[in-house]
């Protein structure tokens, strides 16, 4: 082993444990990282609404806060899979990218985006002008100002945006071309928010949805998956991810989101080290997932509201409004309203739908196989 590295063998032999995935390809730790990052989402938009405990408003400053560990997630998870077809294949095919992500994200969007427009032209709910529009074609989070029932779009916009420019990049330039990429985006972010912010007043509402002032959040974890071998050579790297950094860790990424209360801190610098920390975390929490809260984030009800975490996005918002005295909207109905929406979304929309893609991505390959007729086996 050379100097300046660490063996992960010897890091902490008692907790330290390979990232593995369930029979269904899933990482259950980072589901569990998906349920934390979605209870944070909708405890910050319970606030308000009636009947919700006054002593529980303080968490209303954390949904930001779970929205920034779902983008470093996705970007942690899509360039992993990116870089794993490319080690896999030597090629990425983003064909059958976009067609993943079109079975994953569109069904469930579409139907909330058909119900939330049907009550708009029965006058049940009230949009905004071009809200729809905006809506239809993830390009929310440049439309200001939107209405409650899509203001939540703005970051599964952010996602779609995400997803149309960064698998070109690990397609078509090399992975050094990638990391120079994604460490450029965490630079001019902050300037992007800085210069809205300040010298572009228009744009100041917009300000942490627009793409360019919030895609430092998803830089970091294609970062982290791009550099992630590498970093776990380096003795200092696991110094810092050790057992002993993590709550140390936690309350850094709490400092940096509780700074959005102070525009100067919060945009050049409180955003960044509030990323950055998170990306740390996550990938703790992959490497000593024997440990206690490996055990927590891998326990089955808790892995379980992750894999439910997109239906729970989606479908939280017509429940959570704060402006509505409405008896659904009304804590805690309104929480057993948003699990009931979401069930419904998950088992009947969105895995009907992953069925189907996994059925056609194995018909792909089958047909992609020479037939064995003529050959043997190594």
């Amino acid at each position: 082993m050379a100097e300046g590295t660490l063996s992960l063998a010897k890091a902490e032999p008692r907790t330290l444990a390979a990232t593995h995935t369930s029979t269904r390809g899933r990482i259950p730790t980072l589901d569990g990282l998906r349920a934390i990052a979605i209870l944070l989402v909708i405890l910050g938009h319970l606030t308000g609404t009636r009947n919700y405990p006054a002593a529980m408003g303080f968490l209303g400053e954390f949904a930001n806060f779970g929205v920034r560990v779902f983008f470093v997630l996705s970007g942690f998870l899509i360039t992993s899979l990116l870089l794993k077809e490319l080690a896999k294949t030597g090629d990425v095919s983003l064909q059958d990218f976009y067609l993943r992500r079109v079975y994953r994200i569109f069904p469930a969007f579409y139907v909330y985006f058909i119900l939330v427009a049907t009550l708009s032209l029965l006058s049940i709910v009230h949009l905004g002008q071009h809200d729809l529009a905006y809506a239809f074609v993830y390009l929310i989070n440049f439309h200001f100002p939107h209405s409650w029932y899509v203001a939540h779009l703005w970051s599964l916009s952010v996602e779609e945006q995400f997803y149309l420019l960064w698998p070109a990049v690990i397609a078509l330039f090399t992975r050094k071309t990638a990391i120079r990429v994604a460490a450029a985006v965490m630079f001019l972010a902050p300037i992007f928010r800085v210069a809205f912010y300040y010298f572009i007043p228009g744009l100041r509402e917009g300000v942490g949805q627009m793409f360019p002032t919030i895609a430092d959040a998803l830089a970091v974890g294609c970062l982290l998956a791009l550099c992630r071998d590498w970093l776990h050579r380096r003795t200092w790297y696991l110094k810092l991810v050790a057992p002993r950094m993590f709550w140390l860790l936690i309350l850094i990424a709490v400092a940096g989101n509780v700074a959005q209360e102070h525009p100067r801190i919060a945009l050049p610098l409180g955003e960044s080290i509030m990323d950055v920390t998170l990306a740390l975390i996550i990938d703790h929490c992959m490497l000593f997932s024997a440990g206690i809260v490996g055990n927590i984030l891998e326990w089955k009800p808790i892995a379980f509201v992750g894999v439910l975490s997109y239906s729970l996005y989606i479908w939280q918002q017509p429940f959570l409004n704060r402006a509505s005295d409405q008896v659904w909207t009304r804590f805690p109905l309104n929480v057993i309203c948003v699990c009931a929406a979401a069930f419904a979304s998950y088992y009947l929309v969105e895995r009907p739908f992953l069925r189907l893609k996994e059925t056609l991505h194995t018909r792909r390959l089958v047909a992609l196989t020479p037939s064995s007729l003529g050959t043997t086996n190594a």
